[in-house]
C-alpha cells in the first residue's frame, strides 16, 4: 500500500515514514501544503496521512482542493488541535478520521489500516486464496500449516495480489501502489520480487498460486485446471 504522508516537522515525518516502511507501506513525504497537494493529485495513493498546521495551504485547505479535484484516497489528519469544533473542521473539509498528536504509532497503524479496509469495501484482515492465508494485520504469511516468511517488500507486493485476487493486476499498478516516488520503472525489482514470493509460496508443491500472464501482470488464484503461462 502507498501512502502520502504531508509533516511541516522533518524530523518527525522521517521518523514516522521509516516506521510505517517498516511495515510494509511505500511512503512519500512532503513538508508542506503545496507539494504534498501536488503529489497526491499525480500519484494513485491508498491514503494520505495529512498534518494540519503545515506551510503554504494548511491541511484543511488541501483536503478540501483534493476532493474537489475529484481525489478520494482516504485521509487522515494529525494535529495538535483536539476540541470538538477542530475534529469538525476537518471532518468537513473533506477528511475520514482525525488524530491527535502526541499518539502513538499503533493507534496511527490500526486507523490507516480500518481507513484502507473501509475504501476497499470492507475487505477483511485475513486474504486467503486457496490454501495460502495472508494475514494483514499481523502481516504474517502462511501455506497450509506452513509459515511463511517475507520481506517487508515481500509481504506489500503479496498483499496487494492478494486483495486483488483472481484478477490480472498489471506491472504498472503493482509498482504504483507498492513503490514510493523515488523507484526506477525501467527496474527489474518488480520481477525479482515476483521470482522470490513464487519460490516461497509454489515452490514446495501444491497448485501453483502465483501466475505470470506475459503482456498483462500478474494474477495470483488458485487455477488447478489450469497450467500457469510462465
Amino acid at each position: 500500500m502507498r501512502l502520502l504522508l504531508v509533516e511541516d516537522d522533518l524530523q518527525l515525518g522521517e521518523s514516522l515514514a521509516r516506521g510505517l516502511r517498516e511495515h510494509a507501506y511505500a511512503v512519500d513525504l512532503a513538508v508542506d501544503g503545496d507539494r504534498g497537494s501536488f503529489l497526491a493529485r499525480v500519484n494513485p495513493y491508498d491514503a494520505i496521512v495529512l498534518d494540519v498546521m503545515i506551510p503554504g495551504q494548511d491541511g484543511l485547505q488541501v483536503a478540501r482542493a483534493l476532493r474537489a479535484g475529484g481525489v478520494h484516497a482516504p485521509i487522515l489528519f494529525l494535529t495538535a488541535r483536539d476540541a470538538v469544533q477542530d475534529r469538525i473542521a476537518g471532518l468537513d473539509s473533506g477528511g475520514d478520521d482525525y488524530l491527535t498528536k502526541p499518539f502513538d504509532f499503533g493507534e496511527l497503524l490500526a486507523r490507516l489500516r480500518a481507513l484502507i479496509r473501509r475504501r476497499a469495501e470492507v475487505t477483511p484482515d485475513t486474504l486467503s486464496i486457496g490454501d495460502l492465508v495472508v494475514d494483514s494485520r499481523r502481516q504474517t504469511v502462511a501455506r497450509g500449516a506452513r509459515a511463511i516468511v517475507v520481506t517487508a517488500k515481500e509481504y506489500a507486493v503479496l498483499e496487494y495480489l492478494a486483495r486483488h485476487a483472481g484478477r490480472v493486476v498489471s506491472r504498472a499498478e503493482i509498482t504504483d501502489h507498492v513503490w514510493d516516488d523515488n523507484h526506477d520503472p525501467m527496474s527489474n525489482s518488480l520481477e525479482v520480487f515476483i521470482s522470490r514470493l513464487r519460490r516461497k509460496i509454489d515452490g514446495e508443491g501444491g497448485t501453483p498460486l502465483l501466475h505470470t500472464r506475459r503482456r498483462s501482470g500478474y494474477l495470483l488464484a488458485d487455477l488447478a485446471d489450469d497450467a500457469p503461462d510462465e
